[in-house]
Formats: structure tokens, sequence, C-alpha cells
């Protein structure tokens, strides 16, 4: 029987990666935002470094494009303490934040037990995450990042948690149901057999958006008020001159975007609304049965592959 010939995993210590942690590891963490967002399972998007908490500093603003959530990320490359856990509720509170992410060398069991109770006394819409930064090598590599998630939110506790103190339930309806179990299994899909999403919770709602690396920019699909269902490109940035500009600037390249597509597309830029659109449409609506449901998931998932194929080449050129 012959050995296998396997190659050495080794530690790499943080500081020979990050020398710095406000000079090199949060601009290091900023251009690579997705990377923990697929950690997550959130799509992140930043919107700033070092974002001004009265007379504290936040290390990253970030938003999780699929519902607009801010999230805020503390950063401590060493053992956790108590002054970075009193400065992460601060901060929380600052930015009114849905996500809480705490990053650090090596976290106390008295500050992970902290977020896990956190976790559990917070409502469904209020997440706290701890992650613990790891770099590794394989004989002699370049080191290598790992995000090892220690404390992550927990539904089913949360749950336990309204019961117990007599709170009233949230109560979905069916039709919030059937939009979960719908974008559950889209976001599954995308994800497992096509790598275009870190996202892993679908949301009782009739939409889900999907960040492409650029601010202000997603890629969604949804169901729309008048019986449709829609894959769109969002130019969605704060300023409406901004997001015409772009518009128009794709739009000249029309003929070459839709021959990648093999569509037709609707160019969209409705006056009096800040976001453009770049869509596609066909008729289906959430309560249609599962046969004609699981086409449009189909449908939805061939157009986002289509539109990122088509759409990422020329945002490079023209945000990047």
């Amino acid at each position: 029987m012959t050995t296998p010939s396997l190659a050495k995993i080794e530690s790499v210590d943080l500081r020979i990666g990050w020398p710095n942690e406000a000079r090199d590891f949060t601009p290091w963490l900023a251009e690579h935002i997705t990377e923990l967002g697929e950690a997550l399972g959130l799509d992140l998007e930043l919107q700033q470094t070092e974002a001004a908490v009265g007379g504290y500093s936040l290390d990253i603003l970030a938003t999780d494009v699929n519902g607009s959530r801010p999230v805020i990320i503390e950063n401590q490359l060493e053992t956790t303490d108590h002054d970075h856990l009193g400065k992460l509720l601060t901060y929380a509170a600052g930015f009114d934040a849905n996500v809480v992410v705490w990053l650090t060398r090596e976290f106390r069991d008295e500050h992970r037990q902290a977020l896990d109770w956190l976790n559990q006394r917070t409502d469904e819409q209020t997440q706290f995450f701890g992650v613990v930064v790891e770099l590794w090598k394989i004989d002699g590599s370049r080191p290598a990042p790992y995000f090892n998630l220690v404390a992550t939110p927990n539904d089913w506790s949360k749950g336990t948690a309204q019961r117990v103190w007599g709170e009233t339930p949230v109560v979905t309806s069916e039709r919030s149901e059937r939009y979960r179990n719908f974008f559950q299994l889209l976001i599954d899909t995308l994800r497992e057999e096509h790598r275009f999403t870190g996202a892993r919770k679908g949301q009782p709602q009739s939409w889900y958006s999907f960040s492409s690396g650029y601010r202000g920019l997603s890629y969604a699909a949804s169901f729309t008020w008048d019986l449709q269902s829609k894959v769109e490109l969002s130019i969605d940035s704060q300023d409406r001159e901004w997001n015409v500009q772009l518009l128009e600037r794709l739009e000249e390249r029309k003929d070459r975007i839709e021959s990648e597509i093999l569509k037709s597309l609707i160019w969209e830029s409705v006056e009096g609304r800040r976001a453009c659109r770049i869509k596609l449409e066909r008729p289906g609506t959430i309560n249609d049965d599962d046969d004609a449901l699981a086409d449009i998931r189909e449908w939805m998932v061939d157009n986002l592959l289509g539109f990122k194929k088509a759409f990422d080449p020329h945002l490079k050129e023209l945000v990047g």
C-alpha cells in the first residue's frame, strides 16, 4: 500500500500578514468585505472605514445588501477585552445596527458567552457574530486568511426567549412564508451550485438583492405588484444624477450587453425616483402553483447569472 504524500498545514502569526491593525488589517478587510460576507452568510457592501461615533471611530461600516441593514465591524488583532466589548455595543447603538461583527485573534470564553447571550435576548432582526481571524499556509505557501465563526445568531433560541419572557411572538402570514421558502431555495441554488452569493437565509419579503461588488449597485430578483416576476440590475446610489449618468453610459453599450444576455432589456429611469433599473420581466406571482414557481425560480437563476456575466465587465470599466 502506497502512503500518500500530504502537505503540512501551519498556523501563521497574524502580525506577519498585518503588522498594524489600523494601517494594514482594516484596509485589507475593506477590500475583501465580500469574503467576510461569505463566511457570515451575508452579502456585504462597504460603506465607510473609521466611521465616527461620538469621540470613537468604528473600524468598518457596511450594509447587508438584502434589506439594506446596517452592519458594524470591529477589529481586534489581539485577545478580546472588556474595552472592545463596550465599544462594540456603543457602535451598535450609534448606527442602530442590525448586524454586529467582532473580529479578533482569540475570544475569551466570557466574551463569546456575552455574544451568545445577546443573540438569545434580542429579536430576530439583530444578529451578533464573533469571528476569529486566522492565517494558514501549506508547505511554505503564502499565508491564506480564514474566518472562523465562534459565535453566531441562533433563531431557535430567540424564538424561545420570546416565549419565556412573555413577549408577543412575531407571526408571519402564509404569503410571507411562501416568499421565505421561495427565496430560500433560490439563494441555496445560487450559493451552492454557482457561488453567486454568500447569503444563507431567505426572508419573508417579495424580493432579494445580491451584491455586485460596487457600492450602490446590486442584482435583484423579485415579484412585483402587477403580477410580474423580475430580475434586474439596480443602480441606487444616494446621488440621482450619478445613477442616471451610469444608466446612460451602460445604455450606450446596449447592443453589446443584450447580445450577451440574448434578450431585450427594459432600461428604466423614472422621473422623481432616485434609482434606475435595467430589468427583465415575465408573468408570475408567489401564489402560483409549485411547478410554476419552480419554473420562475429556474428563470431567475439563469438570468441573474446572465446579468452578472454581461454587466460585470462593464461595471468594472465604468465604476471599478
